[in-house]
């Protein structure tokens, strides 16, 4: 297992609020995971995917393992990676929740990372995000 993971997440709503998913590619693992996540907005679509990436990575790599793993993650959202970063305020109760709660599960680590990479650079988690809204679409539950 590796000491460093690097991990890109991306969420999207179709809609703003509408029908969401998370999709999460990490790379160092080469494993791809996306799934429906019900109504949210974009931003706490953007919150929960990286919330869903890193308890994934938990779960694959250990709670032991995951003590001794420093995580770089990757996101196309600039306002979420700054958030984190704290350059921006968090206004928003809900986006509040789920920073504390990132907060919280980057606890689990060596040292979680945040970084923001243009929407070009993260296909493969964008990707992730379609192919389960998709999926749920063809189910005709997408509402």
């Amino acid at each position: 297992m590796q000491d460093e993971i690097t991990m890109f997440t991306d969420g999207g709503s179709r809609g703003n609020p509408g029908p969401s998913g998370v999709g999460v590619y990490v790379e160092t693992l080469d494993k791809k995971f996306g799934e429906y996540i019900g109504k949210k907005t974009n931003n706490e679509a953007e919150y929960e995917a990286l919330l869903f990436g890193l308890k994934k990575l938990k779960s694959i790599i250990g709670k032991v393992k995951s003590k001794q793993t420093r995580v770089k993650c990757f996101l196309d959202s600039e306002l979420i990676v700054k958030q984190l970063n704290h350059k921006y305020k968090l206004k928003d109760a809900r986006i509040q929740k789920y920073f504390i709660e990132i907060w919280n599960l980057m606890l689990d680590f060596k040292k979680v990372s945040c970084s923001h990479i243009p929407r070009e650079k993260n296909k493969i988690a964008d990707g992730m995000v379609n192919k389960a809204l998709d999926a749920r679409e063809k189910q005709g539950k997408l509402l």
